[in-house]
């Protein structure tokens, strides 16, 4: 009998492992990430073939008996040889996720960094060579990225439309988004240098990211506005939207629930991978609970919960235009994206003194700093009653031939 392998991480993509058998020495098994997610898992060999054994009851012969240490080095020798040419910008982003894969990330960090990298890295910087770029060619890259249009998914996803940069709110969101993208070329760039492909980090070390990006408050719906929303929703996506307003949860959550993740008894549905990779029940309300009653009803348990027009599933960004043609028709302004929905239930929940370690916790924070980061000040708290209660009042009466504007 074979005993599963206890994996040690030698490199980005290598593992030595070793594996011991039910009697006698164990031996040393190699697993190499190949890219897309797959491995490749072989035995040490000698030359003829034959499994190298660890020194678990022999002496090292630098052969077929190896110490852990030679182990190691053996399994780096034996590495593929890498492609020719100069270590370009666009084959350290390559090898930055496959190592995001092999260390395994979650799939929203991966799919965020793969989406950054083709759309806004590689097109520009892909070409060249890691150990020639400058602080200024970085920055330069960096600051064009504030200037250029935002990208717009169009329905069929292979085109892009654009929207004018406008506003400072607008401005403020395209350097965040900047800093998010930098992030990324970042971390390829360090990861190539602590891998020996660049012989400094001084140029990207000199290039900081912009400063006070983060500061604008959360966008979300009155409750008319949330009425308003559904009803210019298709029926599918209205279903969508319901959930994301009635739970908090993010899309890709909502897209990954399961008949059977509703308990009715409980009044709960259970997210089972959240951005963090960790799992969460969501408490209802009893109008939630009423709505997702309603939708699960006769369904078996492994079915999709939520499914667009026709029984497909939604997908990475499907939400995009769906959610900006039902914003025009309930005439939402400013407008909002899904994510909206999201902060919506929190600023709400936040509004009728709901606390806000159960607010961190529906949303799936392990603490409160992100709510009162963002939800803070809409908590009422004792500087409102205290301002309330004794703060100078002048007599002011509103004109009653003075009308609000609907």
């Amino acid at each position: 009998m074979q005993h599963k392998p206890y994996f040690r991480l030698i490199e980005p993509g290598l593992h030595l492992d070793y594996r011991k058998l039910t009697s006698g020495p164990g031996t040393w098994v190699v697993r190499r990430y190949g890219g897309k997610g797959a491995y490749t898992v072989r035995n040490l060999a000698t030359a003829d073939g034959k499994p190298v054994i660890a020194d678990d009851y022999s002496e090292q012969d630098g052969n077929s008996v190896l110490s852990f240490g030679q182990a190691q080095e053996r399994a780096k020798a034996h590495r593929p040889a890498e492609a020719s040419g100069p270590y370009t910008v666009s084959v350290a982003i390559r090898a930055y996720l496959e190592f995001l894969e092999s260390d395994g990330r979650g799939a929203h960090t991966i799919r965020d960094a793969r989406y950054r990298a083709n759309g806004l890295i590689l097109p520009k910087l892909g070409d060249e060579e890691v150990s020639a770029l400058t602080s200024g060619r970085l920055r330069k890259w960096r600051d064009d990225l504030v200037k250029a249009h935002p990208r717009v998914r169009t329905k069929k996803g292979d085109t892009q439309k654009h929207r004018p940069v406008t506003g400072e709110d607008a401005k403020r969101a395209r350097r965040s988004s900047a800093n998010r993208t930098w992030t990324v070329l970042r971390a390829a760039l360090n990861h190539a240098f602590q891998n020996d492909k660049a012989p400094s980090d001084h140029a990207w070390r000199k290039v900081k990211p912009f400063k006070k990006v983060d500061g604008a408050r959360q966008r979300y719906l009155q409750i008319a506005e949330a009425k308003r929303l559904l009803n210019a929703c298709e029926s599918d996506f209205r279903l969508m939207v319901q959930a994301g307003l009635q739970t908090g949860a993010r899309y890709s959550e909502l897209a990954r629930l399961t008949v059977s993740d509703f308990n009715p008894d409980a009044g709960t549905v259970f997210i089972r991978q959240s951005k963090s990779g960790k799992s969460r029940d969501v408490t209802l309300t009893d109008e939630g609970v009423r709505f997702f009653k309603q939708v699960c009803a006769g369904r078996a348990g492994d079915e999709i919960m939520l499914r667009k027009a026709g029984g497909g599933t939604w997908s990475f960004a499907n939400q995009v235009w769906p959610m900006a043609e039902a914003v025009t028709r309930a005439k939402i302004s400013p407008p909002i994206s899904f994510h909206g929905l999201r902060h919506t239930w929190a600023s709400l929940a936040v509004m009728n003194h709901v606390p806000l370690i159960v607010v961190a916790k529906n949303l799936g924070h392990s603490d409160t700093r992100m709510v009162e980061k963002h939800y803070g000040h809409l908590a009422k708290s004792f500087i409102t009653d205290a301002i309330r209660a004794g703060a100078p009042k002048f007599g002011f009466k509103a004109d009653k031939k003075i009308t609000a504007l609907t």
